[in-house]
């Protein structure tokens, strides 16, 4: 019986750690599990694994009649790891089968761990959105922050169109907001494929132009919420906020020399 019971309890332990352990690995390219939203799904898709694999393991026991067994259990949670355990999407529907009682967990885990990601772009993009040029200078911030260590060519080649796109639109905001010639508008419009396919402005109004500005502006702040999605789903997620910047970033304060009396 003690043997049993300390089979019991190591498996329950093992399954625990490699639940997590692969749970963050199956969640790496989407989002950590155990953020403010998510963290009480993971913590059930966890322990219920954990569990599971303890039962499994009891069930082979009373099988076998061999205590060492239970540890067999252990290969239970080696089931988070296979990127095709679908998360039921229908939330209309209820699960009807083993299989839907199984996913339903995940289908809320992602659904949560949807809600962090857009808590975590939302937060950056009101830093962001109350002056058009911010919009441009927050994704300059973020660039470099993720540019010194993003390593995937294909990763940054996309964030880099994100990047040239918004600065640009801004940009042309800023020339419409300086009353800039027609033509210097026409041709700074051709420079970048986002705004070649804009109408040509010839005859615009002011008021016309205005629009167009408004319009750059919110195609810029959505192209930056795309921009934050993709850098949060490559694992930056703990991005510092525009306009932050870290105590050692700052330029040190030089003291003042003091004054000295005079000698006598």
């Amino acid at each position: 019986m003690a043997s049993t019971v300390v089979g019991a309890v190591g498996t329950f332990a093992l399954s625990l750690i490699l639940a997590y352990v692969l749970l963050r690995l199956r969640c790496r390219k989407i989002g950590p599990p155990f953020a403010r939203h998510a963290r009480y799904w993971a913590s059930f898709v966890v322990v219920g694994t954990a569990i599971l694999s303890t039962g499994v393991g009891l069930l082979i026991v009373a099988a076998s009649h061999m205590h060492p067994a239970a540890l067999v259990g252990v290969v239970v949670p080696g089931g988070l790891w296979f990127r095709k355990f679908p998360p039921q999407r229908d939330q209309d529907m209820l699960p009807r089968t083993a299989a839907g009682l199984l996913t339903l967990p995940f289908s809320h885990l992602y659904d949560r761990m949807g809600d962090d990601m857009q808590d975590w772009c939302d937060t950056r993009l009101r830093a962001a959105s109350p002056k058009p040029e911010w919009i441009s200078d927050a994704v300059i911030y973020y660039h470099n922050q993720v540019a010194a260590g993003l390593k995937n060519p294909q990763a940054m080649a996309q964030l880099d169109r994100w990047h040239d796109s918004i600065t640009h639109k801004i940009n042309i905001e800023r020339m419409i907001n300086l009353d800039t010639t027609e033509t210097r508008l026409r041709a700074a419009l051709q420079t970048h494929p986002s705004t070649q396919h804009l109408p040509d402005i010839g005859g615009y109004t002011e008021e016309d132009l205005e629009r167009l500005g408004l319009r750059l502006e919110t195609e810029a702040l959505n192209e930056l919420h795309l921009y934050l999605a993709y850098v949060y789903r490559l694992g930056y997620h703990k991005l510092l906020i525009y306009p932050f910047r870290p105590p050692n970033a700052r330029r040190p304060r030089v003291p003042r020399a003091e004054p000295t009396a005079p000698e006598l």
